[in-house]
């Protein structure tokens, strides 16, 4: 049985209304909490199934805070569908007095483990206050944001 090796890019973040810069952004997600919660979720569907081979992220967002005194924390995370979320990086803190929108960008190559080695998956941006002090954490995602699948198909 012969493999065929598939490259697969999507832009899964970010859909709505087109722009006349280009530039879209998810609607904000303003934490209720000061536990980590999810900006946005997309599930990255390629049109065969097959083992992974490579995984290329190039993940945008920006985040602040509701006020002036507390941090922001933030992470992207992936899955397996409907699997355990696996962090693409370690935790992200936009240092106190974060009450203006500041963008960071994670990218690389991802090797595939343990519950994020299969297709379909999950992937998602979280996001939480850095402190109990009563501020908000504001998140959201950005189009340019992508995801590149390379994986072997019977």
């Amino acid at each position: 049985m012969e493999l065929t090796v598939i490259e697969h890019i999507e832009h899964p973040f970010a859909k709505d209304n087109l722009t006349s810069d280009g530039v879209q952004w998810s609607a904000e997600k303003t934490t209720s909490t000061d536990n980590y919660e999810t900006v946005e979720q997309v599930t990255v569907n390629p049109p065969a199934l097959g083992a992974v081979i490579e995984l290329e992220f190039g993940l945008t967002c920006a985040v602040k805070s509701s006020g002036a005194t507390e941090s922001v924390l933030f992470k992207w995370q992936a899955r397996n569908k409907g699997g355990t979320w696996v962090d693409l990086h370690s935790e992200v803190t936009y240092p106190a007095n974060a009450s203006t929108y500041k963008e960071y960008t994670y990218s690389g190559r991802f090797p595939p483990v343990a519950n994020f080695n299969t297709v379909p998956f999950d992937v998602q941006l979280l996001v939480k206050s850095g402190g109990a002090g009563g501020e908000n954490a504001v998140g959201k995602t950005k189009n340019s944001s992508y995801v590149k699948l390379i994986y072997s198909a019977a």
